[in-house]
């Protein structure tokens, strides 16, 4: 009977193996596409890692770096002991592919600043006030973790209590100032819509964004109480949380707080408002209404009659849309991410497109194979025309196309600096238009070919910056004699966004007065022109995003109207909008502050941000060149243990430990990382450990595992339920006893193994393993003895607790396996709330295994989703078997096509109740299943735009599925294949538990049976 037992679970456990199969094992890339030759110089505050070039470009970051670090310095008062790392990346295409940071990388993503080895990762930018913002908020982030990390009773945790506006706040606000019109135009939206968060909102609701609301509520708190508020209340912030240290270092509740700093947004901004319109120029031509929430880049056909856009309409990605300019209706995706597999991201944030002189085909940029690309389509039908990087240029945006058709201008970013382009669209060759350390960006052609007017800082360089920042001029470039000329209008303010007509007037955007409005400058008569005068302002999600297009005849202009939460597309006419003819030099930044409080205190941020030229800084020569070294190191330690001690005076004492710890070790660009876990749940038995290397620096990533893995079950003879008599010998001599023995098995699993894998792209890659695997087994009967008290006749019954003893178990022998396997897997699938709702995922794997059995196993899953506005509807086709000679061994155990996660409904069915659903256990379990799933989801609470009901908190889904499958195994000579579908229906409810896990009650009605339905549970994400 026990070695049966012991059979049994070495099969039930090698069937838990064999279903390992199915766990989550698909998910997107992060492609290296480039292999980067890093370099290492000294700075004296940095330790730094790049790749340029260009010596005089590397010594100007720098330059910056210690500039920011000086002011850092004054403003926190902490100072670096170690050279701080700082990873820079001539571009973004290459910072989407680092290593030094975990995750995918997003187009938004300006730079990330890690707290293990605080290292500050971020890439250069298409332009010098860029660059310098995000060098200068990391470097804050950078402080911030040197704080924590080395303060007094503050460490790494210590960040759960930091709410995330209150440490991204902080780095805007020490990086930008007080002065800011796109943060300004945030909060004078927020007062407008009668929707100033507190601060308690602040911490729970994601729709108040981190970055813009902390920067106004540091640039309140500072002004009321001074700079010098900024360390004590981070720091007892971290230590206490935001409502403690609101009292101990302000005096007052958060709640008294958060009312003081809504009346400044309040009282400040509404004298603001007085004799502005609270309705743009013209009509809403696009809104949520019939496009999206956010709709940005309008870019109007030459002939007048389309317009392309970015739009996140379909929810779960950003595409461009063509709509009927007349009308306002949407004609058709011209592209999406999504359907678009070979690309890894639109460029949305900061790019626009642009059409061919005809009205026929669309060009814009995409990031794909690590570096940008453009894209001709052909505008109404969306095919693809053409597609091609650029020669030497890895990173460029905002295309123009020429009126005659042949060429396309960029602004292009080689080796950190930033110029313009022109691309033969035949040869596609490029032609380098600048070349000097100035920002060129955003160029538009003007119709008649001559000219090009583009945004650059080169006015603002020369002369010095604004409120601690380069400021954006317009200026034009005649093509012939490649002269330009910086256009005086409204100094110190930022102009973007030039589009000219026919009648040679150039539209542009300018915060001169503090809003972001529309002006038109005629170029003839060198007359400005307030076009709009709006409370809000236009803009996109950026202040470098294209917000408008104007037809050729100047007879529509397309913007973008921020409001609300929503990024409207209005349309209007120039002639019948304001016709306010302003001074070009008339400037004024009142409404682009952010309220200060009393300003009774020390302003150290604000008058180094205003005098920061003068700021002292290195020279080339005090930047040292350094050998590489991977300074491979512990990163994290986590975990806990304990001790668990049990006494008898019979058998002595025994112990127990349980426990485990997690560490992970890496270099600082992240090409070799180890990851290694250690547990210990019981005795030494059931130690176990796993041990990951990964190399990511090439192309090709590689790896290799270690791993003991120890699994325990125990079961109780049902003979031994009432216990048996026995002599037990004690040190008092032997006594009788009433045992109750229980048997407990563990199961090995020793794996050496080696991986690889290959990314073609973010949604497809390539992976491959070989290995050896010893399963070997344990069995331990453990006697618990109580003495016998007699109860007449040959009947006992337990008394007190004598102690128990442990006697080894013969067990079925071990086995060992080979294995060898390579998978194909893809994913560009968009997740809901608990499951995904739109796109696909596939995996096809295929495995040999040798050694003490031969065989193979042949995987294929493949799974669609349909997104249909409200609802989606999903389809999912499976199939996992083992085939050859030893396919059906009964140590590798069986699959179970019940299996919940399979087919639901059938979870409690027992071997002894299958008769009843008509059913026997070969039509349940083999070495070989097929199954296929239908489901209807309905997102039922969470966000507005995708739930059927509004919740900030609980995020569910409906679901209404279907399922089918079955199993079997091989067919043997002479026999025939029959295996018996197993189907089953029902209704479900997928509850995502704080992104922790999901939760699935289910009702599942098997079709198999005449019996009702059966309740069930799953724990795992829908597929």
């Amino acid at each position: 009977m026990k070695s049966m037992r012991v059979l049994f679970l070495m099969t039930l456990t090698a069937l838990f193996l064999s279903n390992q199969a199915f766990a989550q094992y698909f998910g997107q890339n992060k492609p290296r596409y480039t292999n980067f030759d890093f370099k290492v110089v000294h700075s004296p505050h940095f330790e730094v890692y790049h790749y340029l070039r260009d010596r005089s470009e590397l010594t100007k970051v720098m330059q910056w770096a210690e500039v920011w670090y000086r002011l850092h310095e004054r403003v926190l008062h902490d100072t670096f002991t170690e050279k701080n790392p700082l990873v820079l990346y001539n571009n973004h295409a290459d910072f989407q592919q680092t290593s030094a940071i975990s995750g995918s990388i997003g187009v938004a993503t300006g730079g990330v600043t890690e707290g293990l080895k605080n290292r500050v990762v971020m890439p250069l930018t298409m332009s010098n006030q860029q660059s310098f913002h995000v060098l200068g908020h990391e470097l804050v982030h950078a402080f911030q973790f040197h704080m924590l990390l080395s303060g007094d009773s503050t460490g790494l945790k210590s960040l759960s209590n930091l709410p995330l506006w209150m440490v991204e706040g902080l780095a805007e606000y020490m990086s930008i100032g007080r002065v800011d019109a796109h943060t300004a135009m945030w909060m004078r939206n927020a007062v407008l819509s009668e929707d100033v968060p507190s601060l308690k909102d602040l911490s729970i609701n994601p729709r108040y964004f981190p970055y813009r609301y902390g920067q106004a509520f540091w640039s309140f708190l500072t002004g009321l109480y001074g700079d010098d508020i900024i360390k004590p209340f981070f720091v007892a912030t971290a230590k206490y949380g935001v409502e403690n240290s609101s009292k101990m270092i302000l005096g007052i509740s958060l709640e008294d707080l958060s009312e003081m700093w809504k009346e400044s947004l309040i009282n400040y901004y509404e004298p603001l408002f007085k004799g502005k319109k609270e309705h743009p120029e013209g009509r809403t031509f696009l809104s949520e209404e019939n496009s999206g929430q956010l709709n940005v880049a309008p870019a109007i056909s030459p002939n007048g009659r389309y317009v392309i856009y970015l739009s996140e309409k379909s929810i779960f990605s950003t595409d461009l849309y063509l709509a009927d300019v007349r009308t306002g209706k949407i004609m058709r995706k011209v592209y999406s991410q999504t359907r678009s597999g070979n690309i890894d991201h639109l460029n949305y944030l900061e790019s626009a497109g642009t059409w061919s002189p005809d009205s026929k085909q669309f060009a814009f940029v995409v990031f794909s194979k690590g570096r940008n690309r453009l894209v001709i389509t052909d505008a109404l039908s969306g095919k693809v025309v053409d597609e091609f990087p650029l020669k030497n240029v890895p990173a460029f945006s905002n295309p123009t196309w020429s009126p005659d058709g042949r060429t396309i201008i960029v602004n292009g970013l080689v080796d950190g600096q930033p110029d313009l382009f022109e691309i033969n669209l035949r040869s596609h060759n490029t032609q380098q238009l600048t070349n000097d350390d100035f920002a060129e960006m955003q160029p538009t052609f003007s119709y008649d070919g001559k000219r090009i007017a583009f945004v650059t800082d080169r006015v603002s360089v020369a002369e010095g910056r604004t409120n601690g920042a380069w400021k954006f001029n317009l200026a034009t470039m005649d093509l012939e004699s490649r002269e330009i000329t910086n256009l005086d209008i409204f100094p110190g303010a930022d102009n973007m966004n030039p589009v000219w007509d026919e009648n040679n007037n150039l539209y542009f955007v300018s915060d001169r007065d503090g809003f972001r409005n529309i002006y038109q400058y005629k170029m003839d008569s060198m007359k400005i022109i307030q076009l709009t005068d709006i409370i809000t302002g236009v803009s996109g999600i950026t202040k470098f995003t294209p917000a408008i297009s104007v037809s050729k005849n100047g007879s529509n202009l397309l913007y973008t109207h921020y409001l609300g939460n929503s990024y409207n597309v209005q349309k209007a006419i120039p002639e019948k909008m304001d016709q306010n003819v302003v001074d070009p030099h008339e400037v004024d930044f009142t409404a682009a502050v952010l309220p200060p409080g009393t300003r009774d205190g020390k302003d150290v941020v604000n008058k180094a941000l205003e005098h920061i030229d003068k700021i002292g800084t290195i020279g080339s020569d005090d930047l040292k060149n350094q050998k590489y070294k991977p300074k491979f190191k512990l990163d994290y330690v986590g975990g806990g243990g304990g001790v668990g001690v049990g006494t008898s005076n019979t058998f002595g004492t025994r112990t127990g430990l349980v426990g485990g710890i997690d560490m992970v070790f890496s270099d600082v660009l992240g090409y070799n990382q180890i990851y290694s876990s250690l547990a210990m749940n019981g005795e030494i038995y059931d130690f176990g450990g796993q041990v990951l290397y990964m190399n990511t620096r090439k192309k090709i990533g590689y790896g290799a595992s270690l791993a003991h893995i120890p699994y325990r079950y125990s079961y109780v003879d049902p003979s031994d339920y009432f216990g048996r008599i026995e002599q037990v010998e004690t040190g008092q001599g032997n006594i009788t006893a009433v045992n109750y023995p229980y048997t407990t098995v563990r199961y090995f699993v020793d794996a050496i193994s080696g991986l690889t894998q290959y990314s073609f792209s973010r949604t497809m890659r390539l992976e491959g393993n070989i290995g050896y695997t010893h399963y070997g087994l344990r069995a331990d009967q453990y006697n618990r003895y109580y003495a016998a008290i007699p109860a007449g006749g040959d009947q006992y019954y337990a008394g007190p607790y004598l102690g128990e003893d442990r006697e080894k178990l013969e067990t079925a022998p071990g086995f060992g396996l080979y294995s060898a396997g390579i998978a194909w897997v893809g994913d560009n699938s968009s997740f809901g709330l608990t499951s995904p709702l739109q796109g696909y995922r596939y995996r096809v794997g295929f495995d040999q295994f040798t050694g003490d059995y031969n065989y193979r196993t042949l995987l294929i899953d493949a799974r669609k989703y349909f997104w249909f506005d409200k609802f989606n509807f999903s389809i999912r086709g499976l199939h996992y078997g083992r085939y050859g000679r030893d396919a059906d061994v009964r140590s590798l155990g069986s699959i179970y096509i019940i299996d919940p996660t399979l087919v639901r409904g059938y979870n409690n069915v027992s071997v002894a109740d299958l008769d009843t659903f008509g059913l026997t256990q070969s039509d349940i379990q083999g070495s070989k299943i097929a199954v296929a799933n239908a489901e209807i989801r309905l997102p039922f609470t969470g966000p507005a735009r995708l739930s059927l009901i509004k919740s900030g908190v609980l995020l569910t889904d409906l679901v209404a599925f279907f399922d089918v499958g079955m199993a079997w195994k091989n067919v043997s000579d002479g026999g025939s294949f029959d295996p018996k579908p197993i189907m089953s229906t029902g209704v479900s409810l997928r509850v995502n538990l704080f992104g922790a896990f999901v939760l699935e009650p289910y009702l599942a009605k098997p079709l198999q049976s005449t019996s009702g339905w059966t309740f069930g549970l799953n724990f795992v994400p829908g597929w």
